[in-house]
């Protein structure tokens, strides 16, 4: 992994989010003190995956603190595994983290101990026995240790290193982490910006200015793209108007976090102003019910004035369903046209979509509209690019043909974009003196470099 030196000793080094999107791991040392900003899961192809289940390298034990920008698993999904360590000191995240955290990591938790007792009942493991990789008890123990540090003010983290949160504009309490460590003539300043948004959601209020930082650690995600200004609205209005036409089914594979909230808040306004008759909308991921509650119980990071607060009515769908037990989504995967159908999860990798793709898919009437990054190698990058193509998608060991129509909205990403990320550095009062990349594919990484480079003449570090 790549090590960064800085002056007054201060060191930066990646475990994860370097070269790819996902693991985000990094080791700020200053004071002799450790911190471990971010520690996500590996998530996407099979080898990535497999890091998961590494040993922990030693630079990663012995930590003083862990700081967590956001709650999407590749930030904070291996967090339960610092345990096994020897990790007994604090995590620090916002409010809206803490809450999102806690559902997530539980239900990451529950999955391994799924997954490994389903191993062992029918021995397609080749450990003997299969272990989850963390358990339920490992996730509460760690969510015990997680202290709350509001957006805005200054806190110390550990002697000498102070943080400070502003908002990142991605999913609710996602944040960016800028240190002032403390030295004899100045102070240094880092900056991590997590994953950055782009002010263009309707349910989460954009990223604050970048503040001014001597180094910037930035991801990268889109930044060999700018994302499709086409109208969300006019697009899911479309789909949503042609399956009432025919009495099908609209099959959205959604984040539990984020996305979904987005995409029924985005039916509510198209059924306010008129645009769309009303359907059935069903949310069919009990994740993602916990999870709206948690996005509607966070007003400092809505828009101003929408008030989801105060009127949640005003949030859903008219025609609104939950769905909570397994039986009640069986149910669902039977149930006819017209209907919109939100399920997770978003790269189908796994979880109840992928038993409403085994009953939609072979309808050509129906579609299914993607509305989130797909990372390479996953059963839903496969089904954008090559499911029509391929004529089949191979879900739960059988081979499912593809007839329904593949759709996606690409401009509802919750990440910035490379014009967005560029506009972001430029709202800082001070350039940084150097931009690390990091968290992107490597062409999507160097293209970023090029761009900044061109564009604002800083020293940029691709992590490729």
């Amino acid at each position: 992994m790549r090590k960064f030196h800085f002056e007054n000793g201060i060191e930066l080094e990646f475990f994860g989010g370097a070269g790819e999107v996902t693991g985000s791991k990094a080791v700020l040392s200053a004071h002799r003190k450790r911190i471990l900003v971010d520690c996500g899961l590996f998530q996407g192809e099979k080898t990535s995956r497999e890091k998961n289940w590494a040993p922990i390298p030693e630079a990663l034990t012995g930590l003083d603190a862990i700081l967590i920008t956001h709650a999407h698993l590749d930030h904070c999904g291996s967090l339960p595994r610092m345990l096994s360590v020897g990790f007994k000191g604090p995590v620090y995240c916002t409010p809206g983290t803490r809450d999102l955290m806690r559902i997530i990591l539980l239900d990451s938790a529950h999955l391994q101990e799924e997954d490994s007792e389903y191993a062992n009942r029918t021995g397609y493991s080749n450990h003997k026995p299969a272990k989850p990789l963390y358990t339920v008890k490992d996730a509460q123990q760690i969510l015990r240790q997680v202290r709350t540090l509001a957006i805005g003010g200054w806190q110390t983290v550990v002697p000498g290193v102070e943080v400070q949160f502003t908002r990142a504009g991605h999913i609710i309490g996602s944040s960016v982490a800028r240190f002032r460590i403390k030295g004899e003539k100045r102070d240094f300043h880092i900056t991590f910006s997590g994953d950055l948004g782009h002010g263009r959601q309707e349910t989460i209020a954009p990223p604050d200015p970048l503040p001014d930082t001597e180094c910037l650690v930035l991801e990268s995600t889109y930044g060999d793209r700018v994302h499709e200004k086409q109208s969300a609205l006019a697009l899911l209005q479309e789909n949503i108007q042609q399956i009432s036409k025919n009495s099908s089914t609209l099959v959205i594979p959604s984040f539990a976090v984020g996305r979904a909230q987005e995409v029924l808040f985005l039916i509510r306004m198209l059924e306010d102003q008129g645009r769309i008759p009303r359907v059935p909308v069903i949310l069919d991921s009990p994740m993602a019910e916990d999870a709206t509650a948690v996005y509607l119980s966070h007003p400092e990071d809505h828009p101003p004035n929408l008030g989801f607060e105060r009127k949640q009515r005003n949030f859903f769908p008219r025609h609104f369903e939950w769905t909570r037990t397994a039986q009640e989504s069986v149910e669902l995967a039977k149930r006819k046209g017209p209907l919109v159908i939100l399920s997770a999860s978003g790269m189908l990798q796994g979880g109840r979509i992928l038993h409403h793709l085994k009953t939609r898919l072979p309808n050509p009437e129906n579609i299914v509209l993607f509305v989130g990054y797909q990372a390479e190698g996953t059963k839903g990058w496969f089904l954008k690019n090559y499911g029509k193509k391929e004529g089949s998608l191979r879900i739960h060991h059988e081979p499912i043909p593809v007839k329904a129509q593949i759709e996606s909205i690409d401009s509802l990403s919750a990440h910035a974009d490379a014009n967005d990320l560029v506009s972001w550095i430029r709202s800082s009062p001070k350039k940084p003196d150097q931009i690390i990349l990091n968290h992107g594919q490597p062409d999507a990484t160097q293209s970023l470099a090029e761009k900044i480079k061109k564009e604002l003449g800083i020293k940029v570090i691709p992590l490729i």
